[in-house]
């Protein structure tokens, strides 16, 4: 008998031929449309208001304020991958009381320099730019609360919340590529977040969290929910656990 864990895997592949004698073509993972800016802002900890604001910049008073993320204001309600890593990115300085779009010259330079739309979502800034960041910081003029790197005696380091960051999120390939995945929880966690996985929702050893939390809260011990994935219990609990910790986040 299937467990619960193949037969919710095997609803998600494609049929058999599908499309295999079609060539399209290749576009970066970061370019791929994920989520609404309503979840995106959910799964990240953030109000909605705040993520658009980010996403697509705001009016206040008369003034107008240009996106931190966005090149330019769309409107669109659809975030892809790579915005929403660098959301990510972005709400680990949310609290350091100096307005974020600070930063947006010195993404605008990095997206030239770097040579993509997401700088804040590749290794290059954090592992191999670290000396052409710290830079164009301090030709912008910067302030040390939402620096990305910062000196320290003859060497240029992550900044805490930077470094807070890089340890949540994989690149491929490995210190050089684009966030491929990332680990909401921390490395620590199974849960992971996985463009290419579950479209994109927490999960567990491809299993939702959500729905894992869903049997939890109906009812079903985590030993039964273990035994109907085929699954050690580890994990489940720490589906649980991640699942209670957003939802007294959004309270």
């Amino acid at each position: 008998m299937r467990s619960r864990r193949d037969a919710e895997m095997a609803s998600r592949l494609p049929p058999v031929g599908h499309d295999a004698m079609v060539t399209k073509p290749r576009i970066s993972i970061l370019e791929r449309p994920v989520y609404g800016v309503s979840e995106a802002a959910s799964m990240l900890g953030l109000r909605a208001p705040r993520t658009r604001a980010w996403l697509d910049g705001y009016t206040r008073h008369g003034v107008v304020y240009p996106p931190v993320i966005r090149q330019e204001p769309t409107g669109d309600d659809t975030v892809t991958w790579g915005e929403f890593v660098e959301l990510g990115y972005l709400r680990s300085y949310r609290n350091k009381g100096v307005p974020l779009q600070r930063l947006r010259p010195v993404i605008d330079e990095l997206r030239r320099e770097f040579n993509t739309p997401y700088p804040l979502a590749t290794a290059k800034p954090f592992v191999l730019g670290k000396e052409l960041v710290l830079e164009v910081q301090e030709k912008n003029g910067i302030p040390q609360a939402i620096a990305i790197v910062i000196r320290s005696g003859q060497q240029i380091l992550l900044a805490d919340d930077a470094s807070r960051f890089l340890k949540k999120v994989e690149f491929d390939p490995p210190d050089q590529g684009d966030v491929c995945r990332m680990h909401p929880a921390g490395r620590a966690s199974p849960v992971v977040i996985d463009p290419l996985v579950r479209f994109g929702r927490p999960c567990v050893l491809g299993v939702s969290t959500e729905r894992l939390w869903e049997l939890f809260d109906a009812g079903e011990s985590v030993e039964e929910i273990a035994g109907g994935y085929d699954m050690a219990s580890e994990p489940i609990r720490a589906a649980i656990a991640y699942e209670e910790q957003q939802r007294s986040l959004a309270a």
